[in-house]
């Protein structure tokens, strides 16, 4: 008697058909491995290249920022050079002018008989005094003891009530303004010695008058004399009252 078992087909094994179709899967794949991978690698060669040309392009602008910055910085270089080689001859030139002024002694001197003097008499007398004449120019005091110059005027007013002295100055200072109040304290006390209670007033006179200047010394009660054209004025601003020694 025959099993089931016995009577059974065996199996199909590997066939050539079945080897060779599997080798012709296995080369598919192969390429298209192949085919992927060298896409990949053209894409990334082309990515890498693009990558290179932005990077010598941004190299190249920033090359040029640079190339431009230097060329401003060599250029202010050369204005700040030129701007000190302006402030040095303009340095040089305030030098020579302060030289000529401290020749002139900051001071009219024997001008002041010719610029101010002409026009002071009339001035003065507009305001109230009663002034005939001026009666001194470069008017010295000395030391009663030691005979030495203590102080100098060079435009001395009088009058039987009043004296006026007046200093005059090419471009008076601050310091000047200090140095006619010490002035007029020493006429103060070499008149009082002479028992002369005469009332003393000053007066400061200037070609070029800074508005600093000219506040110092109306502050301290003395009068301002600017030259305006040929003439002198009077400056007398509201409020202003002279001081008297």
């Amino acid at each position: 008697m025959t099993t089931q078992a016995e009577t059974r087909e065996p199996e199909m094994g590997l066939t050539f058909e079945k080897v060779w179709a599997m080798f012709r899967e296995s080369d598919r794949r192969m390429r298209e491995s192949k085919e992927e991978t060298d896409r990949v690698i053209q894409e990334t060669a082309r990515k890498i290249r693009e990558s290179k040309e932005e990077t010598d392009r941004r190299m190249k602008e920033t090359d040029r920022v640079i190339q431009d910055v230097a060329r401003q910085i060599k250029e202010t270089d050369r204005q700040i050079k030129e701007t000190a080689r302006q402030m040095k001859e303009t340095d040089r030139k305030m030098k020579k002018t302060d030289e000529q002024l401290g020749k002139l002694g900051n001071r009219f001197g024997e001008l002041a008989e010719h610029l101010v003097a002409p026009n002071i008499v009339k001035k003065f007398n507009a305001l109230g005094f009663h002034f005939d004449e001026i009666s001194g120019l470069r008017r010295v005091i000395y030391d009663d003891k030691s005979g030495q110059k203590i102080a100098e005027f060079d435009i001395i007013l009088e009058n039987g009530e009043s004296i006026v002295g007046v200093e005059v100055k090419s471009k008076p200072s601050n310091k000047d303004v200090k140095d006619h109040l010490r002035r007029l304290r020493i006429l103060r006390l070499n008149k009082d010695k002479k028992n002369d209670r005469r009332k003393i007033h000053g007066a400061l006179a200037g070609a070029i008058m800074t508005d600093s200047v000219k506040k110092a010394a109306i502050e301290a009660g003395i009068y301002v004399i600017t030259q305006t054209g040929d003439t002198v004025k009077i400056d007398i601003p509201e409020g202003f009252v002279p001081r008297t020694w």
